[in-house]
């Protein structure tokens, strides 16, 4: 009898553990997200984004708040089918353009183009800022990471997919394949990110600095 007690004891013991590993897994700080949220420029070719995971990060631009609540971006989501009219007619990596970034075979597979239904003002600026860091510390949140793509060809974009909106800002969307370090910095330091020895490191300025 005691061995049995003692024996629903442990399994009770390693299944409430097993629980709280969960919602540890599943429940990261916001932090936690800001951290491992960097600006992905290469990826693993190998995990296709499906639609679905696509639709889970626009689904952020229902919940996010709108300046005046105008909610007037509106979303394509591009797999892979489509993705290379993407890649053909955006432009990244600028502070690095002997690197011709991404490498062959890191490119994104997937895409979310941020489009407005009227035109562009200070007002879409801030949705846009807001529901675009939105949708990518969801993408971390999901195991996904991303890039902000405002160098965009916006005409062969709009023709390429027949949008009826313009075309302001791509969310490349993908498993990051790359080591991203934060260093923190003076407010007067070089700002520019630069690589060394495989590392891309994202200067910050420190908290110091920036408190008035």
């Amino acid at each position: 009898m005691a061995d049995n007690y003692l024996e629903k004891k442990f399994e009770q013991y390693q299944e409430n553990k097993g629980n709280v590993q969960k919602k540890v897994v599943n429940n990261l700080s916001l932090n936690s997200l800001l951290l491992k949220n960097r600006s992905y420029r290469g990826y693993d070719s190998s995990y296709i984004v499906s639609k679905e995971e696509l639709l889970k990060i626009a689904d952020v631009a229902t919940k996010v708040p709108s300046a005046k609540n105008q909610q007037a971006l509106r979303f394509k989501l591009v797999t892979s089918e489509q993705a290379d009219k993407v890649l053909k007619n955006i432009k990244w990596g600028g502070a690095l353009p002997e690197l011709n970034l991404p490498f062959p075979g890191t490119e994104p597979n997937a895409f979310i183009i941020i489009c407005s239904t009227v035109p562009e003002n200070k007002w879409i600026g801030v949705d846009l800022g807001i529901v675009s860091q939105s949708m990518l510390l969801k993408s971390v949140e999901m195991g996904l990471n991303g890039i902000c793509i405002g160098a965009l060809n916006k005409a062969e974009i709009t023709k390429e997919f027949n949008l009826k909106y313009e075309p302001l800002l791509i969310l490349a969307i993908g498993k990051g394949a790359e080591n991203i370090q934060i260093i923190p910095i003076g407010e007067d330091e070089n700002h520019n990110y630069y690589r060394k020895d495989g590392v891309h490191f994202v200067p910050k300025v420190k908290l110091e600095d920036l408190v008035l």
